[in-house]
Formats: C-alpha cells, structure tokens, sequence
C-alpha cells in the first residue's frame, strides 16, 4: 500500500478551490452525504457539490445552525449526532432503508484541542467523534456504499497525525496524562489508518477510500484555541481575522475543500486507493527523523508511517469492532 504513497503530479495544488477541481465533471445523479457540512469547510464542500449536480445530505447535530447555514443552497438535513451511537444509527438505517445508492461519503465533522471530555460510553471524546463515530456511520451505511457500485469515502485527516501515532493500549486516555494535543493527533492518525482499513474491505466491491489533509484554515475547528494561540501560529492577524498564506499553510475555505472534492470525485485516484492526500495531490511519506511537537506552528507536509500502517489499521478496525460492536 506504501508503494503508492506518492505524489502524481495532479496538476492542481494548494491554491486550487473545490470548485476548480470539479470544473467540467457533473455529478448529476449521484449522492453524497457530508458530515460537518453546515460549518466551516464542510460548507464549501456541499455548495461545490450541488453545483456540480449531486444530490448532497447533511446530517446535523443542530439543525437550526445548518438551516441558516445552508440557505439557500437545495440541499436535504438529517438529524444525527456524531457522539451518540443511536442517533448514528438512526441516520444510517433510515438512508439504507430508502434503497438509495451512496455514491460519496465525506466524513468531515469533528473536534479539535478540546478539554478532556468523554461521551456516554466513557470514551475520549476526540476518538470518540473524529474516528468512532465516523466508523460506525461509514459500516452502517456499507449497504448503500455497494449499491453504488463504485463509490468512494474520505476521511478528514490533519497534518496534526504527526503529534501522535495510535496508543492501542490506552486509546481514551483511562490510564495516561491527558494532553489535547496529543489526543487530537491519535484521532487524525486513526482517520487515517481507518481509510487504509476500510479500502482494504472495499477494493474488491467497489467501495474507495481515501485520506486528507485539507490545510489549515480557521474555522469553528479552532474554539478551543485561544486568540493569542492562533495569533502566534500566524493564523490571525492583529485585527483578530482569519490569515491566509500559502507559504504558511493557511488556507481559505474554498481552498481548504478542494483536497476532499477532488479525493471524492478525481478519475485520476482510481487506482490509489486508501492513500493520505494533500494539496490536492496524493502526499508524500514523511522522513522518519521529521518530527512535529504538538500543537506546533509546522506546516511540514506529507504522512508519517504510522498512519498509513497495514498492521496499525488492522489493530484499529479489530479496537473499534470491539468497543461498538459493529463491522462490516
């Protein structure tokens, strides 16, 4: 899987917007469903979408945010909460009754640097929402993945992967220091070892996975960063507004989607599946020496090893079918 680890030569880049990447494609026809699509980059995402003609569903969590959010723009709400396993299922056993293919899945919502915190199963919320979460809605909805018959699922990594490979022995924090940092970087690794586990399952059934790195781009993400913190990241400037400079990584929204658009929709990904993308392209492997601290300013690109593991995959689909009791 590592072979293909490597960029292809896209002809997009870090400055490229989801609506330059699905520039001439049309997706009438096809569905998607978006989580975290009435906030952030998720908004970009759902308006690139539908202007390329597919049917796009948000679930939501609060669905007064995402109607005011989402004015306008023709697309369909759902209820779901990302850290209640009932109202997961509720979501997904209602799409899959409808019969409907699910042609794109992009796993977008999440958290970031929170205050430990747990959900009601007792799990670290950051795990618990980035990657559980996102498991068990991704195998509840496997039915309508493969009535697709080709369909393609991407998980929001971050760079922030670098701050920590997964712990497997204690993945909620129950028995180390809690460290936010820390916490955030084990749930963007396990997004990215959940593409690699999950495209392994659908490769011979048609059913792609893929991981990204969208940038960095101030967005809701950030509510549990301080002002002054990102200030001193560069991501704010004096007047308190949201700073975008490629040569630090910060990007716009609209830039901040592309990497997911094209990841859901590029021909050119076809024979890559379960690959980390960036800036629109497949990354590289980071060196092994490179190391990012956490909560850091980096902005060095490419995957660490760890996050792109076969056997780390396989340990985190085995860690997850065992704490929801779900698989595919």
């Amino acid at each position: 899987m590592t072979s293909l680890q490597n960029p292809m030569g896209s002809g997009f880049g870090a400055a490229t917007t989801a609506d330059e990447v699905l520039a001439g494609i049309d997706l009438s026809g096809k569905t998607a469903i978006v989580t975290g699509g009435y906030s952030g980059i998720g908004i970009e995402m759902v308006r690139a979408l539908r202007a390329a003609g597919a049917r796009v569903i948000v679930p939501a969590r609060d669905a007064r945010k995402a109607q005011a959010a989402l004015a306008g723009m023709d697309v369909e709400l759902a209820a779901m909460d990302l850290a209640s396993p009932s109202s997961i299922d509720a979501f997904a056993s209602a799409f899959v009754a409808s019969g409907e293919p699910l042609h794109m899945l992009i796993n977008s919502a999440g958290i970031m640097a929170c205050p430990l915190t747990r959900d009601e199963r007792g799990y670290e919320l950051q795990f618990a929402t980035n990657h559980l979460g996102h498991y068990q809605l991704t195998t509840r909805l496997w039915p309508a993945l493969l009535r697709a018959g080709g369909a393609r699922v991407v998980a929001l990594s971050s760079l922030g992967h670098r701050y920590s490979a997964m712990d497997f022995d204690d993945p909620n924090f129950e028995h180390r220091e809690y460290d936010r940092w820390i916490a955030y970087g084990q749930s963007k690794t396990a997004d990215a070892l959940f593409a690699v586990g999950l495209d392994k399952r659908g490769k011979q059934r048609g059913v792609q996975a893929f991981s990204v790195h969208p940038g960095r781009i101030v967005t809701e993400l950030a509510r549990h960063m301080s002002a002054e913190e990102l200030q001193k990241i560069g991501a704010l400037d004096e007047q308190g507004q949201p700073v975008v400079d490629l040569a630090l990584g910060l990007k716009s929204p609209a830039q901040g989607a592309a990497t997911s658009v094209w990841a859901a929709t590029s021909p050119a990904l076809d024979r890559f599946g379960g690959v980390y993308c960036e800036d629109c392209d497949i990354a590289a492997l980071a060196p092994e020496e490179d190391v990012t601290a956490p909560g850091s300013a980096s902005i060095a690109g490419g995957i660490r090893p760890w996050a792109i593991d076969p056997e780390a995959a396989e340990r985190l689909w085995a860690l997850s079918e065992r704490l929801l009791g779900v698989g595919i």
